[in-house]
């Protein structure tokens, strides 16, 4: 894939709380030379979070982190570019989102502003979009804000429900959906392709 030229190679820090697979989507994006950047760490606030034995196998630094002081400084000792919240469940604070402001993206397993913000993590999603009964749900990526999933949107992708599906084979389709956005938004914020007016993403034309 060729890049944009006018695009610097980026410091990416992914923050993690589970089994990983988001950062491994990524990963695998970046050893194929599809990001024009690097995961410089794997940050999770659990020590047994799989996705650490993930970093651990593409020789990526991981650390154990619950400290936000010591968070903040291991994100500037890194020179951290982008910030990546691939299933972290912990709320950043204040001052780290101050600190990297349009440089922190997450990924969310629904169709923001449905199915999301405080209370709005992981299978609970899904377990309200099936007592819903909606017909679609999909998945969202956005800037992070002082605001649970409220900044502005980057990516979304549709999940069509069918009336027979269980609540595990909601959560594996929109998980798939996470994959392709969320690498796709590492991407095209790694080539400086996003600009941000009146609380909305615009992507700019891809130079070849």
């Amino acid at each position: 894939m060729m890049k944009n030229s006018t695009s610097n190679f980026k410091n990416i820090a992914i923050l993690i709380s589970g089994s990983g697979t988001n950062l491994q989507a990524i990963i695998n994006s970046c050893e194929k030379k599809e990001i024009n950047g690097q995961i410089s760490i794997v940050i999770s606030n659990k020590h047994d979070a799989y996705g650490l034995e993930r970093a651990k196998k593409s020789s990526i630094k991981t650390m154990v982190c619950t400290d936000n002081n010591l968070l903040i400084n291991t994100l500037k000792k890194e020179n951290i570019d982008l910030v990546v919240l691939a299933g972290y469940l912990k709320i950043l604070p204040q001052s780290i989102i101050d600190q990297y402001e349009s440089k922190i993206i997450n990924i969310h397993p629904s169709l923001i502003p449905s199915f999301c913000g405080m209370g709005f993590y992981g299978r609970r999603v899904h377990e309200k979009v099936f007592e819903k009964g909606v017909k679609f749900t999909g998945a969202t990526t956005h800037f992070v804000t002082k605001d649970a999933d409220a900044g502005p949107i980057i990516y979304q992708e549709i999940v069509k429900i069918d009336q027979d599906d269980t609540i595990d084979e909601i959560a594996k389709n929109v998980l798939e959906k996470e994959h392709e956005i969320l690498t796709k938004s590492v991407r095209d914020f790694c080539d400086d392709l996003f600009y941000i007016k009146d609380n909305k993403v615009f992507v700019k034309n891809r130079s070849l």
